[in-house]
């Protein structure tokens, strides 16, 4: 059965020339109905969590996971879903939401830093370090309030501005990347006619109220803004240790497989195994045995 790893329709290793528009919010690639999608889902999500287990038995590498998207793209619920069987010892979910006045005193990769995963472990972002090539982009005004020098007027924040964020970031997964962790990042590519039908739906279904947040209709009016956004910042970060994944986001069910089948993918590929013991070790094992078998 092909994979999604590699499909050209959701893969970027190279931001050269990337669009957007390019890929399609609504394509299935071999998943054509919602139930066969469920079932590579189940069985993806044994397997993952066999494989963290693994992950966490060998303790050499670590796995860092990041989630962007539009409002009502689906984050929460793909997280949910792919990661519902997830070994606890293994993983964990943080979610970064405005910075705090602590946060603001530090530079803007800090507070997800201290969220990065051991080794043997998970780190799952819902929302990342790219917040502050995305939200602030759309409204520079939030730049100001970080009080970083030379940056005193929206005039200040030029082209040459994003292009220092964008090394930085770049220079931050590279080293990650060097020294045992594997990056997979996630756009959920929802469209504009499929976030409006959300949003109505959460309008108008009493048990959903909690989810609509009027302010997320002031974000919808800046959509071109934010698509541009997301464009720019896939196109100089994506790279072959640190990949994007334009994952089609108006079928859920197709959202959530596909996430699940290349993170499951990207694990298998590492050759993950349970660690085996030395000669020295297993003699160890074998004095522990009769030890207890001698016990009184």
């Amino acid at each position: 059965m092909p994979g999604f790893i590699n499909d050209p329709n959701l893969y970027v290793e190279n931001g050269e020339g990337f669009a957007l528009a390019d890929f399609d919010t609504n394509y299935r690639g071999y998943l054509r109905k919602e139930q066969d999608a469920v079932e590579k889902l189940e069985a993806d999500k044994l397997k993952l969590h066999d494989l963290q287990r693994i992950l966490y038995a060998v303790d050499n590498h670590s796995v860092l996971l990041i989630f962007q998207a539009m409002d009502a793209a689906g984050k929460d619920s793909t997280i949910r879903h792919v990661f519902s069987g997830m070994f606890p010892q293994g993983g964990q979910v943080f979610s970064f939401k405005a910075p705090s006045r602590t946060e603001l005193d530090h530079d803007y990769l800090w507070r997800t830093s201290l969220c990065l995963p051991e080794r043997g472990r998970i780190s799952i972002f819902n929302r990342s370090y790219y917040e502050e090539v995305l939200v602030t982009r759309v409204h520079p005004e939030y730049i100001l309030g970080q009080r970083i020098p030379g940056i005193d007027q929206l005039s200040d924040i030029d082209e040459d501005f994003w292009q220092k964020r964008f090394r930085a970031i770049r220079d931050h997964e590279r080293h990650l990347a060097e020294n045992g962790t594997v990056i997979l990042k996630f756009f959920l590519n929802v469209s504009k006619k499929e976030q409006k039908r959300r949003f109505l739906s959460r309008i108008d279904t009493p048990e959903k109220n909690w989810k609509f947040n009027f302010d997320d209709l002031n974000e919808r009016a800046h959509w071109d803004a934010y698509q541009h956004a997301y464009e720019q910042a896939i196109r100089h970060t994506a790279a072959e240790h640190a990949p994007w994944y334009v994952i089609p986001a108006d079928r859920k069910w197709f959202m959530r497989a596909a996430v699940c089948d290349i993170i499951t993918s990207k694990l298998e590929s590492l050759g993950l195994h349970y660690p085996t013991l030395s000669e020295q070790e297993q003699q160890k094992l074998e004095l522990a045995r009769k030890m207890l078998k001698d016990e009184l």
